[in-house]
């Protein structure tokens, strides 16, 4: 049986000045008052959080009341129908529940019931649709893919994935993403736009989706998912954090269960999620696959407890497209709205009538209907789209200047990661490119569905969170329209016919061999692999590729386009390898992108962010055919080699430039006091988790002789006195632009939460008292400066 998560909260139209009455009096770590202004007592609904409800009760101290289990999925076991986590509207929410419940005063049973049901697959303009509200003015609601761009829409932009923006480290560029995408999706009529991604996280290097999202480290996710959430609803659009949680891998993603531990969920998974709450993302997909044995989308404890409860999300949860597996067990367990609302023959149908029939037989009850859909009409007003939104129009032209967020993130997410001194170029007499990945794909470039092919250059992985390109260039396009300026011949082989280089690549000056990898969603299999990659190997045989062009050329630059880390150590092995440039996948600027960097116009500044192992093992996770146990636990990517002391080829933040940089003058100050957060919870977890406790400083100076732009990144290392955890960990990083010998400082505000560890006794983030291990440098191996932090 599971514990009981959900809270009773204040209703959402409180008015400010009462929210104090309705304050938290007691749970696990909590060390505040545990009495309650008269009128009010304090309830508890689980060992965690007890809050101050009106009621005729005698002041109670919350160690007086006591705790029932029940299941969520099974409401009979109770005696009853499930109560919902009424959310205590807070911030920038308060106004829009004080709406959503003007409205839902309204409406009809059956009115509510259609705001939280999809019409069904394929039966409206978009991927997700719901029926209108006329009395309320509610419309039509438009979902629609995803996470790069509008997907199916016909003059859009194709923007870079996640994995992309991740590698730029810069936030900036984050958000101006979001931003594009939010405005676009609102010029084509799209309500909600379903992203960012925080899961996968990516402990699987070969995991399917993984070029989705930010990397498998939760604070740069993080931070990926809070200003891409940020940008996107800045434009008027709702953003949708998905998958959440424990989808990492293709393979039985909807049978298996991931068993992850309390500490590793919160320590690792849940932590982007919790960011984007912060940042008042309006909606959450519920993944695939189970959790502990529950599915996502009707497990109690994860919805209702860790995302409702301890991080006060004051949105929705919808499913993944026919993720539901039943009526009343979802909306019990948390779910607030089904998509697309039947399966994909239109046969099954869990909510629509089915929800009325349960609410109206008592095994799902009103309050909770209501809450369902107040949570819907909030979100909607949170985004202003209860006025002046566009028709729906998926064929409007949105796109706007937003290329050049493409060319700035497809350039500065290009990593340089081996350079002996070809790069940049400088006006070569003849360049010889070699590989199918050079040219656009000649079926058209577009003519792949969901971009399930991996045939011609690389922009994107396969599936759902694809968009159509509007146009492509081609490495091969941008460097013969360069040549041209210059001078230069081109010789080019834009196949993968080891046998047939010499011809191409004798007597050029420089080489440049592109080679690729691939993945994607598991319902298209593409030559073999079936989602996610079966190796981490080049595909098309590009080791070999590589191999024969260093054959008959002493100065090869290979180029790699890539979903995520490859096995480079056939191609480091030849001599004649003199750079590596691992440019991503840049989407339609490819090419564009790629000149910038080959001759230096700018200089690379992209960080990778996720490791290069020198071999596959390395990574101490792997696909799993039955349930995930998570047994490595805390323990991935790079928290996993440093534990393992296992030397990676190119680590986690690395990333060479054509200047230097050099790093001095450490200092760190920290106000953080030793103990369990204590706030109230707003959007995000307690309050105090987001508090600025500590600020660690840098200086940094171009001691090169171009301009650049270097990715300063901060670790620490907790206490002896916490419990065992990673031997460093990232939690800040800052990107500065300088001149040749200009100087900037580095400046990283460390939050309560970036020095706390979940303690699963206690239920709660805790800061440990001790010395704090504080270096910064360009790489998460490539420590410059080292310090102290110490609490009390």
């Amino acid at each position: 049986m599971q514990l009981r998560v959900a809270v009773f909260l204040a209703a959402a139209t409180l008015v400010q000045s009462d929210q104090g009455a309705w304050q938290q009096c007691g749970g696990i770590g909590w060390s505040g008052d545990t009495t309650c202004v008269g009128g009010y007592a304090c309830v508890k609904s689980n060992d965690y959080y007890s809050q101050c409800i009106p009621g005729s009760q005698e002041q109670t101290s919350a160690s007086t009341l006591t705790t029932s289990t029940s299941s969520a999925a099974a409401p009979s076991d109770t005696g009853g129908p499930f109560e919902p986590d009424v959310p205590h509207a807070v911030g920038s929410w308060a106004a829009a529940y004080s709406q959503a419940s003007t409205a839902i005063a309204k409406i009809s049973q059956q009115d509510k019931v259609n705001i939280v049901s999809g019409v069904g697959w394929n039966k409206g303009p978009c991927v997700g649709n719901t029926s209108p509200v006329g009395s309320i003015g509610y419309p039509q609601l438009c979902l629609q893919d995803g996470p790069l761009g509008v997907r199916y829409g016909s003059s859009v932009t194709a923007f870079t994935p996640g994995i992309q923006a991740a590698a730029t480290w810069d936030v900036d560029l984050m958000r101006q993403r979001g931003q594009y995408m939010g405005a676009e999706a609102k010029g084509c009529g799209v309500h909600v736009l379903l992203g960012p991604v925080g899961g996968p996280l990516g402990k699987l290097p070969q995991g399917g989706r993984n070029w989705e999202g930010f990397g498998p480290d939760p604070y740069l996710t993080g931070v990926g998912m809070a200003v891409t959430t940020e940008g996107m609803q800045s434009s008027g659009i709702q953003a949708c954090a998905k998958h959440y949680i424990g989808n990492e891998q293709e393979l039985n993603r909807d049978s298996m269960t991931s068993n992850i531990d309390d500490r590793t969920m919160h320590e690792l998974y849940l932590w982007p999620f919790a960011d984007a709450v912060h940042s008042n993302v309006a909606s959450v997909m519920c993944s695939y696959n189970k959790l502990n044995g529950t599915w996502a989308c009707e497990d109690d404890k994860v919805l209702n407890g860790l995302l409702k409860k301890e991080l006060g999300f004051q949105g929705y949860v919808m499913s993944d497209w026919n993720a539901q597996h039943t009526t009343t067990g979802s909306a019990n367990g948390g779910m607030d709205m089904t998509m697309p609302g039947s399966d994909y023959n239109g046969r099954t149908v869990l909510w629509g009538p089915q929800l009325n029939s349960a609410v109206n037989s008592g095994q799902i009850s009103k309050a909770r209907l209501d809450d369902m859909a107040k949570r819907v009409l909030a979100a909607w007003y949170l985004t202003g789209q209860d006025s002046g939104f566009p028709a729906i129009n998926l064929k409007a032209n949105v796109q706007g200047n937003h290329k050049d967020n493409v060319r700035a993130v497809a350039r500065d997410g290009i990593v340089l990661l081996k350079n002996t001194g070809v790069l940049p170029l400088k006006k070569p007499g003849k360049i010889a490119l070699i590989g199918s990945a050079a040219v656009k794909n000649p079926k058209g470039i577009n003519s792949c569905t969901d971009r399930g092919c991996n045939t011609g250059a690389l922009g994107m992985g396969w599936g759902s969170g694809t968009a159509d390109y509007p146009y492509f260039i081609a490495p091969a396009d941008a460097i013969k329209a360069r040549a041209q300026t210059d001078g230069t011949t081109v010789s080019l082989q834009d196949n993968d016919n080891t046998g047939s280089v010499s011809s191409t690549a004798s007597g050029a000056d420089v080489a440049l061999v592109f080679i690729t990898s691939d993945s994607g969603e598991g319902y298209i299999t593409v030559e073999g692999v079936a989602g996610d990659r079966n190796n981490l190997d080049p595909w098309h045989s590009g080791n070999e590729l590589v191999q024969a062009v260093a054959n008959v050329n002493k100065n090869v630059i290979v180029v790699v386009h890539s979903v995520g880390p490859i096995i480079l150590e056939t191609i480091l092995a030849l001599p004649n390898v003199q750079a590596i440039v691992w440019a991503g996948l840049p989407s339609s600027e490819s090419g564009n992108a790629l000149v910038d960097i080959l001759y230096g116009s700018t200089s690379p500044s992209g960080k990778l962010p996720y490791t290069i192992a020198k071999a596959a093992g390395d990574y101490g996770t792997s696909q799993q055919r039955g349930d995930d146990n998570y047994s490595e636990g805390l323990y991935i990517d790079y928290r996993h080699f440093d534990k393992a002391n296992i030397s990676p080829r190119y680590e986690f933040g690395f990333g060479l430039s054509y200047t230097n940089f050099t790093y001095s003058s450490l200092t760190a100050t920290s106000t953080a006091i030793s103990g369990p957060a204590t706030g109230s919870v707003i959007p995000g977890g307690r309050a105090d988790l987001f508090d600025a406790v500590a600020t660690v400083t840098a200086t940094i100076t171009n001691s090169g002789s171009v301009k650049g732009a270097e990715v300063a990144q901060l670790y620490i290392g907790l206490p002896a006195s916490a419990p065992a955890a990673p031997p460093k960990q990232l939690r800040g990083f800052t990107k500065l632009n300088l001149a040749p010998g200009a100087t900037g400082t580095a400046t990283f505000n460390l939050r309560r939460k970036d020095l706390s560890y979940w303690d699963v006794g206690r239920q709660n983030w805790v800061v440990p008292s001790g010395s704090f291990a504080v270096s910064v440098g360009a790489s998460s191996r490539d420590l410059r400066l080292t310090g102290t932090i110490t609490v009390a």
